[in-house]
């Protein structure tokens, strides 16, 4: 079993996806304490280290050979091109520390690959300076005592991988020394065995494929375990537990209600009678059903935040409907507040992509 480190882990999504897939995941890094609390709960066996990358790189919290894979990536916010243009550098600018710490954990753990995940638009930000960057620095054999990582990135969609949504991240995996790269026939590989282990994976999804069997709401998220109905559901099912959690729905104000009952399906605010500003082009969107769903983000509970009202229900969706649709089984539990739990949800890795994405390295680890 090889052993992986989860860093900025969030909820868990990247790490539900590799343990799928056989990975033992022997450490998670996580800032946020009630964030943390979600990951511990669901991944009872993993040293989680609740703290600033900062601290974990200058505290020496990891030590070479802690884990065979790296996973996860430091938020985009952290980069920022001025300091590549000055003497100190990419690495000596403060405001790229998250990136720089990330790099360090690497150096000093020296995984046999790290698998990067960030926003897609990372490849083209300050025209690509950015990027370019970034695969100097893991190019470089002097800051890496000799060693270097062959580079293989792309920009996936989850749809792609039989998620019910569509959402583009930027994928970037690392081979130390470049040992066995061939990443379009691993690819492929990866693919196939993908395909006949589990036969519906890279199926077409869509919002009804994924919550159509959640029939109801309680104040407390609790509800009744439903047996599946089509072969995604049966993927997320559980029967370990009898009920699900987190399938409440939120309390809209009269004026959202109202808003909301005038949208019919794949309409937004431009149908509303009540003429809003709105800084989003799918404020008050409502879903359809035969449709995978748009990005997932931290605001999907809000009627402004984007398509995100129920296809026939009148209200926007539930943390468990978000959950299905980000691909989480539903034996995964969220904890914390409504906002925290949105921020969970909205910022993960899909699982089912993260579990192809496992099974990928798995294939260049062999």
């Amino acid at each position: 079993m090889y052993k992986a480190i989860d860093l900025f882990s969030g909820a868990g999504g990247f790490t539900c996806g590799f343990r799928q897939s056989g990975f033992n995941v022997v450490k998670a890094l996580e800032i946020n304490s009630q964030i943390a609390e979600t990951y511990k709960k669901n991944n009872p066996n993993t040293n989680m280290i609740v703290d600033d990358i900062v601290n974990a790189d200058k505290n020496n919290y990891f030590k070479k050979g802690d884990a065979d894979v790296i996973i996860g990536g430091p938020p985009c916010q952290g980069f920022s091109m001025a300091g590549a243009r000055n003497r100190n550098g990419f690495m000596g600018d403060p405001r790229n520390f998250l990136f720089k710490h990330y790099f360090n954990i690497v150096k000093t753990v020296r995984p046999k690959c790290f698998v990067f995940e960030n926003v897609k638009g990372l490849v083209s930000m300050e025209h690509g300076e950015i990027f370019n960057e970034i695969k100097k620095i893991f190019s470089d054999k002097k800051l890496l005592d000799g060693d270097y990582y062959e580079l293989k990135w792309q920009i996936v969609n989850s749809f792609n991988f039989g998620v019910p949504q569509k959402r583009e991240r930027f994928i970037l995996i690392g081979v130390l020394n470049g040992k066995n790269t061939d990443f379009d026939g691993i690819f492929e590989k990866t693919r196939s065995q993908m395909k006949n282990k589990i036969p519906h994976f890279f199926d077409e999804v869509t919002i009804k494929d994924a919550i159509s069997n959640l029939h109801e709401t309680t104040t407390n998220g609790e509800v009744k375990n439903i047996l599946p109905e089509n072969n995604y559901q049966e993927f997320l099912y559980s029967k370990k537990s009898s009920k699900i959690y987190n399938q409440s729905s939120r309390n809209h104000s009269e004026k959202a209600l109202m808003r909301i009952k005038e949208v019919k399906p794949g309409e937004n605010f431009k149908s509303l009678h009540d003429k809003i500003k709105s800084v989003h082009s799918g404020s008050y969107g409502r879903m359809v059903w035969n449709e995978p769903a748009v990005t997932i983000t931290t605001r999907y509970d809000t009627p402004s935040g984007g398509r995100y009202i129920h296809p026939s229900e009148d209200r926007t969706i539930t943390d468990r409907e978000a959950a299905r649709i980000q691909s989480f089984p539903d034996d995964y539990v969220f904890v914390g507040s409504k906002t925290s739990i949105s921020t969970q949800i909205g910022n993960a890795v899909p699982p089912k992509m993260a579990m192809f994405l496992a099974k990928m390295v798995e294939n260049i680890l062999n």
